[in-house]
């Protein structure tokens, strides 16, 4: 920086004059501006100050309008020194600042003013983003010149501003004015990226992974950048099972043991290799034992090669998470299968030199079809439906046999038609018809060929039993077997009557009569 000098001959032989260097300071320190003055024999100096300067009309001038902070401090004295100490320097202080003293005989003003410029601390980190073992190189700078500094990467000395990058050296970097501090750089991140490690393939649940249940399977790794879900592959043995950080297998089967693993990648590779392998990791489904109620079960334990020395000793897990002595012996024997046996078992294998439990198994009933939530709607509506059916059909049948008693009715007294001339096997039932409007017969018939002429005939075949001998003149109806009818319909007879035709051959003729309706039934004994 240039010394700015004011020097003018004095009024009684002596100089005039203000001599200072322009200031450049960091943000945050405290500096003191060196300056001097000079003055003519025989003034002395009776006050002095900083003002603020403005250029106006070509001149340096005092700006009234403001006044110097109130950090600055005059260090000066009345006898030349005019040295100025700022504290704590603002980036709101840089400007121009003019010197002006007073004597006892005249007042003077600098001609040139003093520039005070606030500038920062700058950490530049080269390169900011490099892989893990490549030189990283940090350089603290300011434009006002570079004070002795010391490095910190988050709030912590760096010894070395250059060094190979581990993993460990990411953070944000800055550099401090040493023994200031407080007046720093703003801060630098320095991204290291790795390959991923520690890839861990993890499962829950971590045990008891029985037949039908589920599991998921869970891979993960510690890596710069992150690696992306499409970053990590699960294998059973070499087989690819699928892409991802995780999967679930919803239904266990037999099928799915075996020995698991999972790679990782995040395109940051170590010595050519993109992608790091997990350890391995064993999935054992364990079958679910189901026994019938009442049926009996062995559960063996088997130990080490050199078992005989061992002795077992049967423990069953209790509501209450302990452990209850079942039994002991290799061999577990339950006579007869019930509720309370249910649970999860292990046997403990005891010698002098060692004490093994085994893996745990879960012992369970088999389940039985329940229809009990279905049996009270599904019965319900069955036997209701059931009920309407039977109530609709006997109402109907009840109602045809009502409708056919109205149609058809029988007389009160039987004719008989049993004459000897026609006894044989057949056995005839006389059907009285009331016409609606009963004719009126001529003159010459008489009242029993009209009875006749108004008869229907029921024909039922019918086997008689062998009469006995003595009984073979017998004609009475008590002999015959007994007659099953079935349905008769009636039709009406013609209007026209023969009065020559007689009764007996009208029986006879009767097959081809249209007012005669046959019904044969044949008795089944």
């Amino acid at each position: 920086m240039l010394p700015c000098v004011d020097h003018l001959k004095g009024v009684l032989g002596g100089d005039w004059g203000v001599t200072f260097k322009d200031q450049c300071a960091l943000e945050g320190t405290t500096v003191v501006v060196s300056c001097q003055y000079d003055y003519p024999f025989p003034h002395f100096v009776t006050s002095v100050r900083w003002v603020p300067g403005q250029w106006q009309f070509g001149r340096w001038v005092w700006d009234i309008s403001t006044s110097v902070p109130p950090h600055f401090e005059y260090v000066g004295n009345y006898r030349g020194d005019c040295s100025l100490k700022i504290n704590n320097i603002k980036h709101t202080d840089e400007g121009h600042y003019l010197f002006r003293f007073v004597t006892s005989l005249s007042r003077w003003m600098s001609k040139n003013a003093l520039h005070l410029s606030v500038k920062d601390l700058t950490a530049v980190v080269e390169p900011n983003t490099v892989t893990e073992g490549q030189s990283v190189s940090l350089t603290c700078r300011s434009e006002c010149g570079t004070p002795k500094h010391v490095w910190y990467r988050d709030g912590n000395v760096v010894p070395q501003p250059v060094f190979q990058a581990s993993r460990k050296d990411s953070g944000k970097y800055y550099c401090a004015v040493a023994g200031q501090e407080k007046i720093k750089s703003a801060s630098v991140a320095l991204n290291v990226q790795y390959a991923p490690s520690n890839v861990v393939l993890s499962m829950t649940p971590p045990a008891d992974i029985i037949n039908g249940s589920s599991v998921t399977l869970s891979c993960r790794g510690d890596a710069n950048p992150p690696v992306p879900p499409s970053g990590f592959s699960l294998y059973q043995g070499k087989q690819l099972i699928s892409s991802g950080p995780s999967h679930t297998i919803s239904l266990l089967q037999p099928s799915h043991s075996g020995l698991y693993h999972c790679q990782a990648s995040n395109n940051v590779s170590v010595r050519g290799i993109t992608f790091v392998k997990s350890t391995e990791l064993n999935l054992d489904v364990q079958y679910l034992p189901s026994v019938a109620d009442g049926n009996s079960v062995n559960v063996m334990c088997s130990g080490r090669a050199n078992s005989a020395n061992h002795s077992y000793v049967w423990y069953k897990w209790t509501s209450s998470s302990s452990l209850l002595q079942v039994g002991s012996g290799q061999l577990l024997f339950l006579s007869s299968m019930e509720t309370p046996h249910t649970g999860i078992y292990l046997c403990q294998a005891s010698s002098q030199l060692e004490v093994i439990n085994s893996t745990k198994i879960l012992l369970a009933m088999e389940e039985q079809p329940s229809y009990g939530h279905l049996s009270v709607p599904i019965l319900g509506g069955l036997g209701a439906c059931i009920f309407a059916i039977l109530f609709v059909a006997l109402l109907f049948l009840w109602k045809k046999q009502r409708k056919t008693e109205k149609k058809v009715q029988f007389p009160s007294e039987q004719v008989s038609s049993a004459s000897t001339e026609d006894q044989s096997n057949s056995v005839y039932a006389n059907v009285g018809k009331y016409m609606p409007s009963p004719q009126v017969p001529p003159r010459n018939y008489s009242k029993k060929q009209h009875a006749n002429v108004m008869h229907l005939y029921g024909h039922v075949n019918t086997r008689r039993q062998r009469s006995h001998p003595q009984s073979n003149n017998s004609s009475s109806i008590s002999n015959c077997d007994e007659v099953t009818y079935s349905t008769v319909t009636i039709q009406d007879k013609k209007s026209h009557f023969d009065e020559n035709r007689s009764q007996e051959s009208r029986l006879k003729m009767g097959q081809n009569a249209d007012s005669v309706i046959y019904s044969t039934v044949a008795n089944s004994s």
